[in-house]
């Protein structure tokens, strides 16, 4: 956090704000507030520059033509990539994860040049997921399952440089028995809910690298219950 409150960016809602992500926002500004920290957040259209002084970064899903032009967009604008550098949070989701690695797949499944920020490679898969997804999530995250709503046809292939975000228990994923892809402070993943309103220990852990230090503990029992009986109805 460079100043006294966490600057959100949410990249692009004009061509990657497909399946409501946005609530992505919501969550990380309500439960920062809960804890008394102030946010600001910027909405940033494909027509305007990427500020490199944001904290946390948030990109969504998209069609194919729109998910094309932003990747090539955000390759001309460079700011997202400057603002990793700087070592920024980024949580990206669906097109949104594609986008950040090497390549992806067009709307005629040809190969399209990614951001290059997390080490993976996406194609269009034979068959469409979606439904619900569970997932054990890597344990140096230190936080619970992660549960969503993932609608896509990408296959995403993980490199060296990146780590699973969580071994699939329910679901697709990205088609190898894991889910979504980590490197430093970039997540990416394929999942909708929105997935930060669905899983608020998540939300937490961008906000705790974001300040730099531990939260203070908030009243979280109520969403733990609706959690559970979530998880419950969707793995029995």
């Amino acid at each position: 956090m460079r100043s006294d409150r966490i600057k959100i960016v949410w990249i692009y809602p004009d061509l990657l704000s497909t399946y409501g992500d946005q609530g992505n926002c919501i969550v990380l500004e309500r439960r920062a507030a809960l804890r008394g920290i102030p946010t600001q957040t910027v909405n940033v259209r494909s027509d305007e520059a990427v500020p490199v002084d944001g904290d946390i970064y948030l990109l969504g899903g998209g069609e194919d033509r729109p998910q094309i032009l932003a990747a090539q967009r955000l390759r001309a604008d460079g700011g997202l990539a400057r603002a990793a550098q700087y070592g920024s949070v980024i949580f990206a989701v669906c097109a949104g994860y594609q986008l950040l690695g090497t390549e992806f797949g067009g709307e005629e499944g040809q190969p399209v040049e990614g951001m290059g920020l997390l080490d993976i490679r996406s194609a269009r898969g034979e068959n469409r997921a979606v439904g619900e997804i569970v997932g054990e999530v890597d344990s140096s995250l230190g936080i619970p399952k992660i549960t969503g709503f993932e609608n896509h046809q990408g296959v995403t292939h993980l490199g060296p440089g990146a780590r699973p975000l969580a071994k699939t228990v329910l679901g697709i994923g990205n088609g190898d028995g894991y889910e979504g892809a980590y490197r430093d402070h970039v997540i990416g993943t394929y999942m909708h809910g929105p997935a930060l309103v669905r899983n608020p220990a998540l939300a937490d852990l961008l906000l705790r690298w974001a300040v730099g230090q531990d939260l203070q503990p908030i009243d979280d029992s109520w969403a733990g219950r609706l959690r559970e009986e979530r998880l419950n109805a969707v793995l029995t």
